[in-house]
């Protein structure tokens, strides 16, 4: 095990986003985070690792598989709540507070990316982000679990089987989990799922939400199913049809080669707007990008702090959290 040193950028929001040209780039930019860091280990490294990886790239490195946009959605969901996204924020927070029962005024999520970042295994920034007073609610008897004391053993459990008996019963399914979402101020959080397609969410112990787009054969009030409350995320003029419109933008950037693709491809004049912002940029790499992006989807929306944080490196089959992704959003009135 290697201990080295890593500058932490923390992006604290000021402001909300509004208007359908900000939004979209807002949700552009965690679906090219996920097409980044679902590139392949090897074509990686031969280009120099992720900094090195242009935008103009993406469309010859990038091989489109059934499970990408379950994962673009994955962390456009993870951003939105820490971006405060009134599309997304209210329904969650509902969920947080009136299903689960816990308090808190500072909504959070923590990406739980033990397969979602490539080979780098990173794991002092969930430590960086949990307390040793971080408490897990699973809706079961008895006291909430000390999250922190059971991240290890929770990623240790996604990538093999046989470590899942060691988990405790009331978690013994926490390995399935894509998010952990609660408050930074009282410092709880539960187990959250998070499925763009309905019919895959499946409740395990230790599991408290399920975030899944609504179905048009279905309402989008939330409901609890077996312990688990399904979290429907409405489409017309909500998150959905921003985070569609944001996934439709992105593909048809990397099937034009990343250059601006033909009218008929995208026919609404916002979505051209945002994708010309990409082939503005297509010379720089994709980590540049998505920072640059920040100004262009809101003026003055985040505020940036520094700060140097330690990380480890371990071998293959020691690997227990590959990366947690964790933007550090400012209290804001959740309803205007």
């Amino acid at each position: 095990m290697q201990a080295e040193e890593l500058q932490l950028r923390l992006e604290v929001q000021n402001n909300r986003v509004a208007g359908m040209v900000p939004a979209l780039i807002a949700v552009v930019r965690p679906i090219l985070q996920a097409t980044l860091y679902a590139l392949k280990r090897e074509i990686v490294q031969e280009v120099g690792g992720y900094e090195s990886i242009k935008l103009k790239l993406l469309p010859r490195l990038y091989r489109r598989g059934d499970g990408d946009c379950g994962l673009c959605f994955e962390y456009a969901v993870h951003d939105a709540l820490n971006r405060r996204d009134p599309l997304i924020i209210g329904r969650v927070y509902d969920a947080l507070t009136r299903y689960c029962r816990i308090s808190g005024n500072e909504p959070t999520s923590i990406l739980f990316g033990a397969e979602k970042a490539g080979s780098l295994q990173l794991i002092d920034t969930a430590k960086e982000r949990l307390t040793n007073d971080s408490v897990l609610f699973t809706g079961s008897r008895g006291r909430p679990v000390k999250l922190k004391r059971h991240i290890d053993a929770v990623a240790a459990a996604f990538r093999r089987k046989e470590a899942r008996a060691a988990l405790p019963h009331s978690i013994s399914g926490l390995w399935k989990a894509d998010l952990f979402t609660g408050f930074t101020d009282s410092d709880r959080r539960v187990g959250t799922s998070v499925k763009i397609n309905p019919r895959h969410l499946e409740p395990a112990r230790g599991l408290r939400i399920g975030i899944v787009p609504s179905s048009q054969r279905s309402s989008d009030r939330m409901e609890t199913r077996n312990k688990l409350i399904v979290c429907p995320l409405p489409y017309d003029g909500s998150f959905m049809e921003v985070f569609y419109r944001a996934w439709v933008i992105v593909q048809q950037f990397i099937a034009a080669d990343a250059r601006e693709p033909k009218p008929v491809s995208l026919p609404l004049p916002d979505d051209r707007q945002v994708v010309w912002q990409l082939v503005q940029r297509r010379e720089f790499p994709v980590v540049e990008v998505v920072e640059a992006l920040n100004p262009v989807a809101q003026p003055e929306l985040l505020k940036t702090d520094s700060r140097a944080a330690a990380i480890e490196y371990r071998r293959e089959a020691d690997t227990v959290v590959k990366a947690v992704l964790a933007p550090v959003a400012k209290q804001l009135e959740l309803f205007s």
